[in-house]
């Protein structure tokens, strides 16, 4: 949770200043129309934030259900299930709602629609997949490499950018939009990369059971 929690106060830290947040934040609370609240980025970012301690029930509650059941690191693999859709959902929510373009757009040129982005939509785009890459290795043992969290995250950006394409969002389907979503699951992943190695390594030094023949 004070890991999604970082993940979403740097998205508002990189997109406006403090007071502009809370006014951003409160601005659904003004409409209260499903229309605002579902197809908006400031319904969704309220939405994000009071969805916060109900994330942190179903964790609770996920990791009290497998502890009686004996399972092995349970808050761990609910930490990071739970911290994987909350950190992600969101951001592909946001991605998924129709844009300004006249029509859909495909930009296939590494780096050229880079050059012209703001600061806020660089950060966003790299946030996007921050939380699978970071949460994803410790949950999964598959997936404790950074090469396979690029290539898991790359997978899931095309995916989005196909599907805004496919369903005439009115948005750009940019290559670079990829490039920056691979690359926070890849940093994120990195910065999470001493916990999940220590999990492998404690797995791996664990005592297996021998079968009697």
């Amino acid at each position: 949770m004070i890991i999604g929690l970082a993940i979403l106060g740097a998205a508002l830290a990189a997109f406006a200043p403090v007071g502009t947040v809370f006014r951003m934040l409160s601005m659904p609370l003004h409409r209260p129309e499903w229309q605002v609240w579902v197809g908006t980025f400031n319904g969704i970012a309220l939405i994000t934030v009071a969805a916060l301690p109900l994330a942190a029930l179903v964790a609770w509650a996920l990791a009290r259900c497998r502890s009686a059941a004996g399972v092995p690191s349970a808050w761990r693999m609910s930490l990071a299930e739970v911290g994987i859709v909350y950190g992600t959902v969101p951001w592909v929510w946001m991605i998924l709602l129709p844009g300004d373009e006249d029509g859909a757009v495909v930009s296939l040129v590494p780096l050229r629609d880079l050059v012209t982005m703001a600061t806020s939509q660089i950060v966003g785009n790299l946030l996007v997949f921050a939380a699978l890459g970071c949460l994803a290795p410790l949950r999964f043992a598959a997936l404790a490499s950074v090469p396979r969290i690029l290539a898991l995250a790359g997978g899931c950006s095309v995916l989005v950018e196909t599907a805004q394409c496919v369903l005439r969002l009115d948005r750009v389907s940019s290559v670079d939009d990829v490039l920056l979503n691979t690359v926070g699951a890849g940093l994120a992943a990195l910065a999470s990369r001493p916990w999940w190695r220590a999990t492998a390594g404690a797995s791996s030094d664990r005592p297996r059971s021998v079968v009697p023949r």
